[in-house]
């Protein structure tokens, strides 16, 4: 069954980091490891704006325009790579957030789809640590795309995996970038976190902690009017 809001909502597509998990510890932990490997000032800050970006995106803006040959960038993205799968070897479901697997389970039970959208080249197996594989529907990853968010490939891309126009499908996003990618392309948005960085999004909650399908259905009944 469907639940109508104006126009059929037919399925949610999720990022996966600061969405249903938060491995952002682990990437900034892999990146400054990295970083002072390399002589390379990295800091917490520096590590907020890598929110929602492909890890080349992320190393450029680590790098803050030194010149590097390919080679070499090639070579430090596998090392921080093998650093981050190193830190997430003991992820498990008792890493979800807060109302993730909450929101997914009625998502399922309302005859919903469900599909994650995340620039991460690991989200396969973080899906796999955390359990959520029998929930999801369908999974565009890192490597389902050339062009990661802000542009809107990622989630079109799960939205053909699931048969669905973009009008169709909930994106749920933590980050600017997603937020810009998704709206760019027509699907409604709920952004999580701090409105100065999620504000773009057609409904904002702290977080999914207590969050419900109703809750969401209703908050983006007058975005779906308007």
């Amino acid at each position: 069954m469907g639940v109508t809001t104006g126009v059929l909502i037919k399925a949610f597509i999720f990022d996966l980091d600061g969405v249903l998990t938060d491995t952002a510890e682990y990437h900034y932990r892999a990146w400054k490891r990295l970083a002072d490997e390399e002589g390379l000032p990295f800091t917490r800050e520096d590590n907020e704006s890598l929110r929602g970006i492909s890890r080349r995106e992320s190393l450029t803006l680590i790098l803050k325009g030194r010149v590097y040959p390919e080679e070499k960038i090639r070579e430090m993205m596998a090392r921080k790579n093998n650093y981050y799968l190193q830190y997430i070897h003991e992820l498990s479901p008792r890493d979800l957030l807060p109302g993730a697997r909450e929101l997914l389970d009625e998502i399922r039970a309302a005859g919903l789809k469900s599909a994650i959208g995340s620039a991460s080249r690991n989200a396969e197996e973080v899906i796999d640590r955390l359990g959520l594989r029998p929930l999801l529907d369908a999974i565009s990853d890192g490597y389902s795309v050339e062009r990661q968010k802000p542009a809107p490939d990622l989630f079109l891309h799960a939205a053909a995996q699931l048969g669905l126009g973009p009008s169709e499908c909930v994106v749920v996003e933590d980050a600017a970038a997603g937020v810009e990618a998704a709206k760019a392309s027509g699907f409604r948005v709920v952004g999580l976190g701090p409105r100065e960085r999620t504000g773009g999004a057609d409904v904002v909650f702290p977080s999914l902690a207590g969050v419900h399908l109703s809750d969401i259905l209703s908050a983006l009944a007058p975005a779906v009017r308007g």
